[in-house]
């Protein structure tokens, strides 16, 4: 009886022996968690520059300069009392290689830096225009620390002062994260672009647009998208923010955001959709030429109207905003038509993946020169916005 009472404990501590314990690991108060990274042209900061004057160098070309926004900043009890610190610190190094100058951190600070909660890469549309993205992206894409979840933007400033506003209690790289939460308000916050969803993209050559950040002082804003040429792998030129919010439209990916529209004597008309679809059909003219017919249907409320002679709950007023309305809406459109197919010569509104599913014969004699192709395709563009609500009225 006794021996059979000592089996059951006896597996409990073979249990116990075989668990896989963290014998290994490190405590995170003991390395340097970074959340954002930034990517500029390599120039050395005045501070840089001093130490290399004084022998902290090593063999290297200064082409690309990073920065990492270190998170939290190990605190000093003794400086308690000297004011509020900040819940960060940003790091930045020059070089010609990205994991070197993540190892160099290593003899500037007492812990090393680790990327398993890096949230956000900006990189500036400078180092884009001389850089091809994949080389200065190589790394984090490698990396087994930096999780395939990080958002990516561009800056058409300095990247690294994306990084630098003071924002409260917040720490920017934090805050940059959220706001893309707002895309639910907006339509001009695009989709996030992941380091996977970027990785794909320049293995398959396509152009492609990331959300461009704006900083000024300690302000923050999405404004528009860079342009990104498939076959270069280098920044081309940015779209507003209307451009953005015409792709989302035309990729049925948002239904949210307003049309403004001035009456002839110049006062607002401002229509807030509640729905948005598009559907765009793919034809091949006799000429060989590409043509898209597309459809564009939306409806929504008037929110707000400066007109004082106007009467909104007039459907003859109604009748007369939806065509102002549409022909904003149309002009949005033409807009990003003229910037694809004139300025820029390159698709980054998806009508390839259009072609690739209704045509796709066609779509393989077209895809290895598919910017060409879209450049010199027709489209034709059929709007049908409805004015379904007022909102509520004193009237």
């Amino acid at each position: 009886m006794v021996g059979r009472k000592r089996v059951p404990l006896l597996f409990a501590i073979a249990a116990l022996l075989m668990q896989t314990g963290c014998w290994s690991s490190k405590e995170i108060e003991d390395l340097a968690v970074y959340s954002g990274l930034a990517l500029d042209v390599g120039v050395l900061s005045n501070k840089q520059a001093e130490l290399e004057a004084k022998g902290g160098t090593y063999s290297k070309a200064n082409k690309i300069t990073a920065t990492v926004q270190v998170v939290p900043v190990k605190k000093n009890p003794k400086m308690e009392n000297l004011g509020k610190s900040s819940p960060y610190t940003n790091v930045s190094g020059t070089g010609d290689s990205l994991l070197e100058i993540f190892r160099q951190y290593s003899l500037r600070l007492n812990r090393p830096v680790i990327g398993h909660h890096l949230k956000i890469i900006v990189i500036s549309t400078e180092l884009l225009k001389e850089r091809h993205i994949k080389q200065v992206t190589d790394f984090v894409l490698r990396d087994n620390d930096i999780r395939p979840s990080v958002k990516v933007f561009l800056s058409t400033g300095k990247a690294r002062h994306v990084l630098t506003p003071k924002l409260n209690d917040d720490v920017p790289s934090f805050y940059i994260n959220d706001m893309v939460k707002n895309q639910f308000r907006t339509s001009k916050i695009m989709g996030p672009v992941l380091l996977t969803n970027l990785d794909a993209l320049m293995h398959a050559k396509k152009s492609f647009i990331l959300q461009t950040i704006l900083q000024v002082g300690n302000d923050i804003e999405f404004s528009g998208a860079g342009i990104v040429k498939g076959d270069s792998g280098h920044w081309i030129g940015n779209l507003s923010q209307e451009d953005v919010e015409c792709i989302a439209w035309l990729a049925n990916e948002g239904s949210s955001g307003v049309i403004k529209a001035n009456t002839d004597q110049g006062d607002p008309v401002t229509f807030e959709m509640k729905s948005m679809k598009s559907r765009i059909k793919v034809s091949a003219k006799a000429s060989g030429k590409l043509a898209f017919d597309v459809q564009v249907t939306t409806t929504g409320r008037i929110s707000e109207y400066w007109d004082l002679a106007g009467n909104p709950s007039s459907p003859s007023y109604q009748k007369e905003m939806e065509k102002l309305l549409t022909r904003k809406l149309n002009g949005m459109m033409e807009h990003l038509f003229h910037a694809l197919q004139q300025k820029y010569k390159v698709d980054v509104a998806h009508f390839g993946e259009k072609v690739h599913i209704q045509q796709p014969r066609l779509w393989k004699q077209v895809k290895a020169h598919w910017d060409e192709t879209f450049s010199e395709a027709d489209i034709a563009l059929d709007i049908d916005l409805s004015i379904t609500d007022i909102g509520s009225s004193t009237e």
